[in-house]
């Protein structure tokens, strides 16, 4: 182990840095008219979309009670905390911040026999909306949508939307990700409020709400996953399946699994065989999506689904071999990079969707296939662009918790590993986790998140707990996401604290010879979930002179020379004994943590 790398790691604590203002090359000629303008559920796609990006008024109070009046603009998406907001203030845990904005005229004109829906991708932490005075919607939790059907509260003109936001973080035990009001070393500026697009759309008095697909990729057959609100009788579904804007002929069987009283949302499979000729496998060098046009009385939605297969197999004829990750029942290793989501003048909101697909299309252009999007859930169009562009992703879970007790999750198993073993899941209070209000809170955004996320192709690993930060009964939330979604992959407990459950032995090891210590193979795959943290400062793209990494170069030369010698001659060798993934630390420098192959402002490339 190299000792010293490791207690220079250890995150002491340190004066408040002041973070200088970075913006990276979209945030600086970013058009506050048009901001985040794409579709924001490419999943569901529909004609009908207004955006409500842009300027809004926003108030920050000390009461519950709707402001007299409001301090500025603030520009939405972006969270108060985030430069490109026009604010730049941090919502403290006993405040409230106010959003008001008046809807565009069109929603005058909703034609008759039409709902307006209203749409938040993300609102960070509890959310009350308002329309016109009246409460149309109430939400907790701070990385999933909702909507609110708010055609009864329009009146003639002047429409009025209020946000009422709160969020503690820092004071209880929500889900928070790296967010705290104290940053530092790996944890990074909290934000709340809206951090994602804010939409309109108009829908028939029946129609879809929500559609994902499920795939048997050995009997090449796939099955809708429908769940729609329907007002009177019910309308006929009609699905066409497309493969490069050729219809396929194939034979739609629909099955109504519950239909409840009209004014109710019901469940529907529509389950259809693609033909042989037109089959075509999904994975990251061929990318291949097949379109839908999905059809339900008055209402039409366009989507997409990928026809491919992860699991974890022993490969034919060696029985003492490792069980490694397949991709469509072929061996598949998996070049993963840690990706933060995190952007220095938009914080937890990338300043555009070209951001987005750049941080995909470079990490694929240096080698890797895969991104593990770090304890934060993104919007939509990321995952959209990772199906498309051909990006697996492995997708853990916001962790939450009360403080975390560092010394002993994770300074100890990092010097200590072997301890990592023995501690078990039942000491809540040790693992931050004595609160059980929180715990089930947590557990329902878990399975949440699943149920919104499923339907993207790319990901195929879920990743419960990482590091201990707030672990709780890890083989029974391991069953439980394994029933929600039993075509995926688990890695249940991250870095350490292994439960002996899931689909993964999971190691972080960031200070010691890499290696792959398992004598004997179960069922599980051997996962270096967290390596390398090669650390480069580059001076005028970092927002604090202050450095955190676990090993510190001085110079791009000896960054890269470290970085090639890691990957040849430490990671290459350990696939032929067992190791199926690895996980670089990391995609993007994040404040102080200057790991990342990226600058912050993703102007540099330090590999280039």
């Amino acid at each position: 182990m190299n000792f010293s790398d490791a207690v220079k790691s250890i995150i002491k604590p340190h004066k408040h840095d002041r973070l200088s203002p970075l913006f990276t090359k979209w945030g600086e000629s970013i058009d506050t008219a048009n901001v985040l303008s794409e579709y924001p559920r490419p999943q569901m796609r529909r004609d009908s979309f207004i955006s409500l990006n842009g300027y809004w008024d926003y108030a920050i109070t000390d009461s519950p009670s709707i402001p007299a009046g409001f301090e500025g603009k603030i520009l939405v998406p972006f969270s108060p905390e985030a430069a490109l907001s026009g604010v730049n203030r941090q919502l403290k845990p006993d405040k409230f911040l106010w959003y008001r904005t008046v809807l565009p005229d069109a929603c005058e004109q909703t034609a008759p026999g039409m709902r307006l829906l209203l749409h938040f991708g993300a609102v960070d932490y509890e959310a009350e909306v308002f329309v016109n005075g009246t409460l149309a919607a109430a939400h907790r939790g701070g990385y999933l949508p909702f909507h609110a059907d708010i055609t009864d509260l329009l009146k003639g003109s002047g429409n009025e939307l209020l946000l009422k936001v709160k969020d503690t973080t820092g004071l209880k035990s929500e889900a928070r990700g790296k967010q705290t009001l104290a940053r530092g070393g790996i944890f990074y500026t909290a934000q709340s409020g809206i951090w994602q697009s804010v939409w309109l759309e108009q829908v028939p008095l029946s129609y879809i709400e929500n559609l994902w697909f499920e795939t048997d990729y050995d009997k090449r057959t796939v099955t809708a996953r429908i769940s729609a609100h329907r007002t009177g009788e019910i309308p006929s579904f009609a699905l066409s399946l497309l493969c490069r804007g050729q219809e396929i002929p194939c034979l739609v069987s629909c099955e109504t699994i519950s239909a409840p009283d009209p004014g109710t949302v019901f469940t529907a499979s529509l389950s259809f065989t693609i033909p042989e000729e037109y089959f075509h496998s999904w994975s990251p060098e061929d990318p291949f999506l097949y379109d839908v046009k999905l059809t339900f009385g008055r209402d039409q939605v366009q989507s997409y689904f990928a026809m491919r297969l992860f699991s974890i197999e022993k490969p034919e004829n060696q029985e003492n071999t490792a069980p490694v990750f397949c991709l469509n029942h072929k061996p598949y290793f998996l070049m993963g990079v840690l990706d933060q989501g995190y952007w220095p003048d938009g914080l937890y909101t990338a300043p555009a969707d070209e951001a987005l697909i750049y941080d995909i299309a470079v990490m694929k252009s240096l080698g890797f296939n895969m991104l593990r999007k770090h304890i934060k859930a993104e919007c939509a169009r990321w995952y959209y662009h990772c199906d498309r562009l051909g990006m697996i992703v492995c997708q853990d879970m916001v962790n939450g918790g009360s403080r975390y007790h560092m010394p002993v999750i994770s300074y100890l198993p990092t010097l200590f590993p072997r301890m990592a073993s023995r501690l078990k899941d039942s000491h809540y209070a040790m693992l931050s986790r004595k609160d059980m209000a929180a715990r089930q809170q947590w557990e329902q955004e878990c399975l949440e998140t699943v149920a919104y996320l499923k339907f993207f192709p790319s990901i195929a690993i879920w990743v419960p707990f990482n590091e201990g930060w707030g672990q709780f009964d890890t083989a029974r939330i391991t069953n439980l996401i394994k029933e929600a979604d039993p075509h995926r992959l688990v890695d249940s407990a991250s870095g350490w604290f292994d439960q002996n459950c899931g689909d993964f032995i999971s190691v972080h090891n960031y200070f010691r010879p890499l290696s792959v210590p398992v004598k004997k193979w179960d069922s599980r795959a051997f996962f270096l979930s967290e390596y390398g943290g090669y650390a480069c400062h580059i001076k005028g793209h970092s927002s604090v002179e202050r450095i955190f990494g676990y090993k510190r170069y001085n110079s791009l030369a000896d960054f890269q020379s470290a970085y090639r010698n890691l990957i040849e001659n430490s990671l290459m060798p350990l696939k032929s004994r067992g190791l199926c993934a690895a996980v670089y630390t990391q995609l993007s420098d994040v404040e102080e943590e200057v790991n990342g192959i990226l600058s912050y402002d993703r102007k540099i490339n330090k590999l280039l």
